[in-house]
């Protein structure tokens, strides 16, 4: 088993009240710590760039709290490949930990990590670990199939919505190939995606859902159902956390926080 969680940037309070990167990063992994009842992590993930903080201080923060035996690796998500690359280069010459792996939105509707991501990650042996895997259920459904969360979840609706003709092509791809292979559309779409990266991050609620994730790790698609489930994919716009990755969105309202809880030392009472 491991164990990972993730931080948020430094709130518009704490960079008011003058709370460094580093001392951020500190409060920040103690309140995981304790909400788990841990005393490390296996891996700790910066959750979003963040503009308003500089890039040293992030990475002496994250060494700080790896050798302080807090964290055993740190990650990163939602970047771009040239801020993985910057980041991993300050900490190669600082002597700092780097990162092992990112999490990026990744999954056969959509497939920016392509581009660049993918490609840093093989040469540097970065493991890749994509979040929306099934693209909030839409890689798990048939045609005409639903959910609660297909019908309720508002950020899914914001990602996928948009391009909801184009994708249909490849989810109609994975719903026929499932249905020849005697297995589910879940297994189809992960063992694809497990073809290009480490592991991916599934949600699950049901006991099938976790069931039919570890089968996929044993189905293996030929090259020719591969290239048939790829064929179609056309380029998507960025969407969610990676459209607001700059600098002049830094201080625009994101969807994640840590709700109503105390970090101690952070300068105010919550994070938005």
């Amino acid at each position: 088993m491991v164990v990972a969680t993730k931080f948020l940037p430094r709130t518009e309070e704490e960079l008011a009240a003058g709370v460094t990167g580093q001392q951020h990063i500190e409060n920040m992994v103690n309140q995981s710590l304790k909400n788990l009842g841990f005393d490390y992590v296996d891996l700790y993930i910066y959750h979003m760039w963040d503009h308003q903080t500089p890039l040293y201080d992030i990475m002496d923060g994250l060494n700080r709290v790896v050798k302080a035996g807090k964290v055993r690796y740190i990650g990163i998500s939602n970047c771009f490949a040239y801020q993985l690359a910057k980041a991993n280069d300050l900490a190669e010459r600082e002597g700092f930990a780097k990162f092992v792996s990112i999490q990026g939105h990744y999954n056969l509707i959509f497939r920016e990590e392509e581009r660049e991501m993918a490609k840093l990650c093989a040469e540097d042996n970065i493991a890749m670990t994509p979040y929306s895997a099934l693209a909030g259920g839409r890689l798990s459904k048939h045609p005409g199939e639903t959910s609660k969360r297909l019908m309720e979840d508002s950020y899914a609706k914001f990602k996928y919505d948009a391009t909801a003709q184009q994708d249909a092509v490849i989810i109609d791809r994975v719903a026929e190939l499932a249905d020849r292979r005697g297995v589910t559309m879940t297994e189809i779409s992960l063992a694809w995606l497990l073809t290009k990266v480490t592991a991916p991050v599934v949600g699950a609620t049901k006991l099938h859902h976790v069931e039919g994730a570890a089968r996929a790790v044993d189905l293996a698609l030929t090259p020719e159902e591969c290239r048939y489930l790829e064929e179609a994919y056309v380029p998507h716009r960025l969407v969610g956390v990676m459209a607001q990755n700059t600098p002049a969105a830094a201080k625009q309202p994101h969807v994640w926080s840590t709700g109503d809880q105390q970090i101690a030392g952070a300068g105010s009472d919550s994070v938005s």
